[in-house]
């Protein structure tokens, strides 16, 4: 957040921070709207406009509290809502009909990687042997959104499942027909298994299951888990590190837990 209160610092030439006009508030917000990325094409989303607002907020009510300012110009202004994609968690008993439907060794480690492991498609594609660390039970998203970084700790059921398909399917009777050596899941031909090809397999998986919710997706896994996860008593603060989001708000809304789970420490 104090990259985003810099960025609104700097374009709005704010040098003195004990008085901020409220049109400097809005002329940057309306700034957002037609900022350009920075790394690639496209203009900010309407959840990042929402951080950096929610940021300016945060800021100006610290510095209010604190008694280094007598005027706050952001309180009492209002800001459009990023749109959320309802998407509705699956429950622990789908969970388990799930794995219970999975057949092959790949169609447990599958559910382990997207569900257990809450990666996004994006990470679970680019997944590598030398990504997961058997003995010590970790699993390393080196290639995360925002090209962020995380460690994620696994349990004895999840790594032995893993290890598992890693010795007697991924290197074991399917050895000849291997032809990526690095990804961690290969498809029939013996190369890397890409998003639509895990999505394919899980669709497979939900059919046999006999769940009837339309339209689940992998991303529907990761949602499910961080639901279950703040159910389960997890600190929202575990559950933002577990998914590598930047912002705690994020979480909040990704997940949307119980009302009393909202509370931040």
């Amino acid at each position: 957040m104090p990259a985003l209160v810099s960025e609104f610092t700097d374009h709005q030439q704010i040098t003195d921070i004990s008085y901020v006009e409220q049109e400097k508030v809005k002329q940057f917000y309306q700034y957002l709207h037609e900022r350009p990325l920075k790394k690639r094409a496209g203009a900010l989303s309407e959840m990042m406009i929402q951080h950096y607002m929610y940021a300016l907020k945060t800021f100006f009510s610290w510095l209010e509290i604190t008694e280094q300012i007598d005027y706050n110009p952001i309180s009492g202004m209002k800001f459009k809502r990023a749109r959320q994609n309802v998407r509705e968690p699956l429950t622990i008993e789908e969970i388990n009909q799930l794995f219970e439907a999975a057949m092959t060794l790949k169609e447990t480690a599958l559910l382990h990687i997207f569900y257990s492991c809450g990666l996004r498609r994006s990470e679970g594609e680019v997944l590598n042997i030398s990504d997961i660390h058997f003995k010590q039970q970790l699993l390393y998203v080196r290639e995360g959104k925002g090209a962020k970084r995380r460690v994620i700790p696994m349990t004895e059921k999840v790594t032995a499942a893993l290890e598992e398909y890693y010795l007697q399917e991924r290197t074991g009777s399917t050895v000849k027909k291997v032809k990526d050596q690095e990804a961690f899941i290969l498809n029939r031909t013996g190369n890397r298994m890409n998003g639509d090809q895990c999505n394919s397999l899980l669709k497979s998986l939900i059919e046999k299951s006999g769940i009837s919710k339309p339209e689940i997706s992998l991303h529907h896994l990761r949602h499910s888990i961080a639901t279950h996860l703040l159910q389960s008593g997890m600190s929202m603060e575990y559950v933002r590190d577990f998914l590598g989001h930047s912002f705690l708000e994020t979480t909040q809304i990704y997940a949307k837990p119980k009302a009393e789970q909202l509370k931040l420490l």
